[in-house]
């Protein structure tokens, strides 16, 4: 048992995973115990890109030892290079596909062929539409719509030029890209020719590789994912701050279960309507029930949670132990994340696994195809199709009782209002704050959850290490879920847990120590906030400048490492824990540890230990804040709203 309380830094995830032992399911934490890592792959020093190999080409373990090649004379460096850009085409296309899909919906919405979705938010669609270079004066909504999503669309096919939203950057950073020759061109282009490069005698420096690499990275952060999320906000709404309540505690024994889970909240966002529908909740009372219980998994819980306050029952290494419960009437999925074992999981319970995306089947599920053209009726076949398996729960329930409160939606928008109001809107009193040393610095900790090590445990550790020591968080994803179960993501944490500087900031202003900005694809949100400390100055002239850092201590997607590297593009000081895929070459990863700061101002650093983890992030803060002059102690003044207005 001792052992096994390892695998959680939760309670609920530990009852749930001791039911599951009981009913002798098999899940991804008793494969993580029984199937061990690959050495070879977990390096990125073996080769399988053609059917000559795969060629392993580990490095000398003595000095003046001959060095591996593969067949064709690739090197350790080219070979895990190779393997580090397909991690980044697969990331940035996963974000970037996500991003064409909102994109052609809202291009269908705008033009009024899709009933369901509209414009909810016309100042975001104002702002989207000037970042792309669209005159809105004397048009009317729907005009102005309409250009948004062709031009939106037509980022995804652009081959030459730059992207628009790449002058959403500082200044100075955009010329960093343009003189190293990454600002990327169009989305598809990028991740298309990663993929010609990383071929069999293509590109065979890891330098060149890198480039390229890059370009793929800034297409996703400041391309595909940037969009994503703009566009979202204009059909869905910009969130706000939202209270809500987290872990597998959320489900309701009386009521139907239905847990939506994955990324896109094109279907989600209908799932909740539809589960709200008066005849739908009726349905839900002739089979017994008392209502609809809408609970998210992974992103799309955070999506649905930002703008409809629906409960989160867990992050990606939850979605199991939902099943697990006995009280989940269907799971509802569309892409990533979405674990294959779901279905023998489900297959032991009542559970439906229903799969709704063209892209995304698994063998043995409920195949209903989610169609955006008639919404509406799409999501209620589904949720009818939940409510009419409430009958069906065939073994005992458990629900645990842990669950948290958090409050989330810090989008940009609404960062700047709380910091400002409407006329004022700054993030000016952020900066002087920073300035005065009240609050060290900022740092974005994101990802995913990896089986490999305790759940939620790395992140918790290393947050609150980083709060203690009056860093302000900023989070996303899986990592805010988990930060979420462990009560940081309300007002109340700051007095428990940060520092005395940041605290009082907290307590002024009245947010957490941790703000929730949303899921993985509005990472592109922390990067418009680094921009608008760096253009509200004092601060330096970039985002490089800044005293911040980032961090992913429990990655396991290749997402992460799209998001990492267009972070470490923009001029961020990025750690990753658990796992690193170039260890089997130095050279490449001397290149990504040390030359790339040289190069954007930014770069990778790795470190197992949490605690090692925040003690990086924090030298390097301190470095920062030295840079600019700000690491002696000075007057602290701290101006609230009445304070702000007279010097106005």
């Amino acid at each position: 048992m001792s052992e096994e309380k390892k695998l959680f830094a939760d309670r609920a995830s530990q009852e749930i995973y001791e039911k599951a032992r009981r009913d002798s399911v098999s899940t991804v934490f008793d494969k993580a115990a029984e199937l061990k890592p690959c050495p070879i792959g977990s390096a990125g020093d073996c080769c399988k890109h053609c059917g000559m190999g795969p060629c392993r080409v580990p490095e000398p373990k003595s000095a003046g030892a001959v060095r591996k090649v593969g067949l064709c004379g690739a090197t350790a460096e080219t070979i895990s290079a190779r393997n580090f850009l397909r991690m980044i085409a697969a990331g940035s296309a996963a974000h970037s596909d996500h991003g064409r899909g909102v994109a052609g919906i809202f291009l269908a919405a705008a033009k009024g062929e899709i009933p369901g979705y509209g414009i909810k938010d016309e100042q975001k669609l104002l702002a989207v539409a000037m970042d792309l270079g669209i005159t809105v004066e004397g048009k009317e909504t729907k005009a102005i719509a309409i250009e948004v999503g062709q031009k939106a669309l037509a980022m995804f096919g652009q081959q030459e030029g730059e992207l628009d939203y790449v002058k959403k950057a500082p200044q100075r950073r955009q010329e960093i890209w343009r003189k190293e020759g990454v600002a990327p061109r169009g989305i598809d282009r990028e991740v298309v020719e990663v993929m010609h490069r990383t071929h069999m005698g293509v590109d065979q420096d890891y330098r060149s590789l890198l480039k390229q690499g890059t370009r793929a990275a800034l297409a996703d952060g400041w391309g595909g994912s940037m969009l994503a999320t703009d566009l979202q906000d204009v059909m869905f709404g910009t969130p706000v701050p939202v209270y809500a309540e987290v872990n597998l505690g959320v489900l309701k024994k009386e009521e139907v279960n239905i847990i939506v889970h994955g990324h896109e909240p094109l279907l989600s966002e209908m799932i909740v309507i539809a589960s709200r529908d008066p005849q739908m909740i009726d349905l839900a009372r002739t089979h017994g029930a008392n209502g609809i219980n809408i609970a998210g998994i992974c992103c799309t819980a955070n999506e649905i949670l930002m703008r409809h306050g629906i409960p989160i029952a867990g992050n990606f290494l939850q979605q199991e132990l939902a099943i697990t419960t006995g009280a989940v009437e269907a799971m509802v999925v569309d892409v990533q994340c979405v674990m294959q074992s779901l279905q023998s999981v489900a297959s032991c319970y009542h559970t439906k696994l229903i799969t709704t995306n063209p892209k995304a089947d698994i063998t043995g599920s409920v195949r209903m195809e989610f169609n955006e053209h008639d919404a509406l009726n799409s999501a209620k076949a589904i949720v009818a199709a939940a409510v009419e398996n409430f009958r069906n729960r065939k073994s005992e329930v458990l629900i645990p009782k842990a669950k948290a409160p958090m409050i989330a939606g810090f989008s940009h928008e609404t960062v700047n209002y709380m910091l400002g109001g409407t006329f004022r809107a700054s993030y000016r009193p952020l900066n002087d704050n920073i300035i005065n040393g009240r609050i060290r610095g900022l740092a974005g900790v994101v990802g995913c959850n990896n089986a490999r090590t305790e759940l939620d445990g790395n992140t918790l550790t290393l947050v609150k290490e980083l709060i203690k020591n009056d860093v302000l968080v900023l989070t996303t994803g899986c990592t805010a879920i988990g930060l979420g179960k462990e009560g940081l993501l309300t007002p109340e944490a700051a007095r428990e847990f940060a520092g005395p500087g940041l605290a009082e900031v907290c307590e002024t202003v009245g947010i957490p120590p941790v703000l929730h900005m949303g899921s993985c694809v509005d990472n592109s949100r922390i990067l418009i906030a680094a921009t608008a400390v760096v253009r509200d100055g004092g601060l330096g002239n970039d985002i490089s400048d800044l005293p911040a850092a980032g961090a992913a201590p429990e990655w396991m997607s290749e997402k992460a490492i799209s998001i990492g590297q267009y972070f470490v593009a923009s001029g961020v000081y990025t750690v990753f824990g658990v796992t690193w895929p170039t260890s089997g070459s130095r050279d490449l990863t001397k290149h990504l540890f040390e030359d790339m700061e040289t190069i954007y101002g930014g770069r990778w650093d790795f470190a197992v230990d949490p605690k090692e983890m925040a003690r990086k992030m924090i030298e390097h803060i301190d470095k920062k804040r030295k840079d600019l002059g700000i690491d002696k102690a000075r007057e602290r003044v701290l101006f609230d709203m009445a304070d702000r207005r007279e010097l106005a």
